[in-house]
């Protein structure tokens, strides 16, 4: 295998072999402290911009299957592990990790330390970096792009991730284009009409709406509130996604105009995106979340729950009125706001994945929530006509 090197932005350099594809990538380096998943990680569209390391040792091993795939495509920029196995011993693998990174153009290094590279960045914080292979490429060249990379702060990734049209979902029909639909109450065979809000949205999230007998709608990041309200939805769920909150003001618009008129459940990005939307205001994390084992406390049941988690940004608390807003999780961690719901319309978001995909799924029971505040929302209008 060719040499390849990761360069990071602060000079630190770590060299090992290439493997997938041998193309130059540059963008802002994370780590994931999962044991497995690394097809869906890849093809999170959270991971847009950036090149993911995985902590666990050998990654590889199970290979590719693509109903294990997250969106329509890989989105990390790269893959760092510290073994890359060549052997796929799986039933459901279709593809080697190796052979699936070349179809994707995505490189891959492997043989580094991957276990200082993390402890640097739990250290120095997350940084820019450049993943390259030294056979195409100088040293000094690759140290020259690292200047070009891209700050995650104040870029707005989820226009880039966003299918860019209306479409209907379901496990058969992955991308067909939408058509108008209508709302009311639902027949027996449907129970409520989500439009989702695809900020980079994963596709579990959607499998879990149709689990539950809703029919799904998605709707672009640029959507308008009276886009989405012509389509009379039940609810809408605000999806996860890669970056910054803040540039989405677009976003934050249309959820700001939203909320009152519909039930909205926001997830991750949606959740960040809801609260400032509600006035509160977002940071960048030192390191991020990224993995399957974090805990979090839920405050209304005093109970604790082991979640999936991908972000480097968060909500903070200080700046929610406690007017308007109620924080409902913690994470126990950092005591990052996890959670929140509003105290006056029919809303509630968590900063972390209930859908899993991969990860836990004690916080499934999320989805029956917004099953159950759509229901109570629907009644109520009911009773009032």
């Amino acid at each position: 295998m060719p040499k390849s090197v990761l360069i990071l932005e602060d000079g630190r350099c770590f060299h090992g072999e290439s493997f997938g594809a041998t193309s130059v990538v540059g963008g802002e380096i994370v780590f994931n402290t999962s044991m497995m998943g690394y097809p869906e990680i890849l093809t999170d569209p959270s991971y847009a911009g950036q090149i993911v390391t995985m902590t666990y040792p050998m990654i590889g091993n199970y290979g590719i299957t693509w109903d294990d795939f997250e969106s329509r495509r890989a989105f990390a920029k790269g893959l760092i592990v510290k073994e890359n196995s060549s052997l796929a011993s799986n039933w459901r693998s279709q593809n080697t990790l190796n052979d699936y990174l070349l179809s994707q153009n995505v490189p891959g290094l492997c043989g580094i330390d991957t276990r200082a590279l993390v402890k640097h960045l739990r250290t120095k914080g997350t940084m820019r970096g450049v993943l390259g292979d030294l056979e195409n490429n100088t040293f000094e060249g690759l140290l020259e792009q690292v200047k070009k990379v891209p700050s995650m702060k104040g870029t707005d990734l989820s226009k880039e991730v966003s299918a860019g049209y209306t479409y209907h979902w379901s496990e058969s029909e992955l991308d067909l284009e939408g058509q108008s639909v209508q709302g009311g109450r639902p027949d027996e065979s449907e129970q409520f009409h989500v439009v989702v809000m695809d900020l980079g949205v994963k596709r579990n999230i959607l499998r879990q709406l149709i689990n539950l007998r809703c029919r799904v709608t998605v709707v672009p990041s640029h959507a308008t509130s009276s886009e989405i309200l012509g389509l009379k939805p039940h609810g809408v769920l605000l999806s996860n996604g890669p970056g910054d909150p803040e540039p989405l003001n677009y976003a934050i618009i249309t959820v700001q105009e939203l909320l009152g008129k519909t039930p909205v459940f926001g997830i991750c990005l949606g959740h960040q995106i809801l609260g400032l939307a509600l006035g509160g205001k977002s940071y960048k994390l030192k390191f991020g979340h990224r993995g399957a084992n974090h805990p979090v406390k839920n405050m209304l049941t005093n109970k604790v729950e082991i979640t999936a988690h991908n972000h480097g940004f968060s909500l903070v608390a200080e700046s929610l009125s406690k007017e308007l807003v109620e924080i409902t999780h913690l994470n126990l961690n950092d005591g990052s706001v996890e959670g929140l719901r509003c105290m006056h319309v029919p809303a509630f978001s968590v900063q972390y994945h209930p859908e899993a995909s991969p990860g836990p799924h004690d916080a499934n029971y999320l989805f029956n929530a917004f099953i159950d505040m759509m229901q109570n929302f629907l009644d109520s209008k009911l009773g009032s006509d």
